[in-house]
């Protein structure tokens, strides 16, 4: 299923991408694509609904962020061998992990605010796991049986603020509108395998990031299992899971965005965001 969440900001109502490609309206079943609503039994109860019975949702309709209620957005970096090798960097030796603020989670397709004095804001297309049911020290062997599924998500950073102002990267992760996420959350039954899908993302339509999640260092698997170890994670929570090379820092001279770019991005299966980048005020 590809489950979203359709409308204005803070007034998203929870939708399904029908068979014919139409969105359809979820909310006389579920009271939105979080909690409960995205545990093993809450899918089960979706998934027996006959989508073509559903309101059909204007088209043209704000598609919000796929999942509601998102407590922790973890991010994990360095985690594409060859993403670490455009950098310089060292792939590292167990995952390094980040967290990206919740307040910065917008739609897919929302403009994405260059913070004041941002002179290198990059992007990051990355696969984002979306937790089903509280995980707390699960193994590797059990761990899929707590993702619900799976999300486009493009990582915004801004690289001055994450490397040079010393302290931890969270601070250059997140800016307001730098995690969108969707256009859907695609549940785990639909993606055979999650270490197999191409990745790519366009500036003013230039191809910057063409890759794959088979280059990633630590898997969906493991990074659900290891995280579980330190932290309980539950339904809602968002696993960012890296990205593959081609971003604005790792070019010969750096590039990064600015007032009035476009960026494109997509995975396989999960599809498309597209963004205009706004200088904020």
């Amino acid at each position: 299923m590809k489950l979203m969440r359709v409308g204005a900001p803070g007034a998203e109502k929870p939708a399904i991408l029908a068979a014919d490609g139409t969105i359809r309206d979820l909310s006389a079943h579920v009271a939105d694509i979080g909690g409960a609503a995205i545990g093993p039994e809450g899918l089960k109860k979706i998934a027996a609904i006959d989508t073509a019975s559903l309101p059909v949702v204007s088209a043209d309709t704000r598609i919000g962020p796929c999942v509601a209620g998102t407590g922790k957005f973890i991010c994990i970096g360095l985690n594409f061998s060859d993403h670490a090798a455009e950098t310089g960097a060292t792939v590292p030796p167990e995952p390094i992990i980040f967290m990206k603020a919740t307040s910065a989670i917008v739609g897919p397709n929302d403009d994405i605010l260059i913070p004041r004095g941002s002179e290198k804001t990059d992007w990051e297309v990355e696969l984002a796991v979306v937790i089903g049911k509280t995980a707390k020290y699960v193994s590797e062997d059990e761990a899929m049986d707590y993702v619900a599924g799976y999300a486009v998500c493009d990582d915004v950073s801004e690289r001055a603020f994450q490397n040079e102002r010393s302290g931890q990267w969270t601070k250059g992760k997140s800016c307001d509108t730098f995690g969108p996420i969707g256009p859907w959350l695609v549940t785990r039954d639909e993606i055979a395998d999650p270490q197999n899908l191409k990745m790519w993302l366009t500036v003013n339509g230039e191809t910057m990031q063409n890759g794959t999640s088979a280059t990633m260092v630590y898997g969906v698997k493991y990074l659900v299992s290891y995280l579980s170890q330190f932290m309980s994670l539950h339904p809602g929570d968002v696993i960012s899971t890296g990205t593959p090379p081609g971003v604005g820092l790792g070019m010969k001279p750096p590039r990064f965005l600015k007032d009035g770019d476009v960026v494109e991005l997509g995975i396989e299966g999960l599809g498309t965001q597209k963004q205009v980048f706004v200088q904020d005020k």
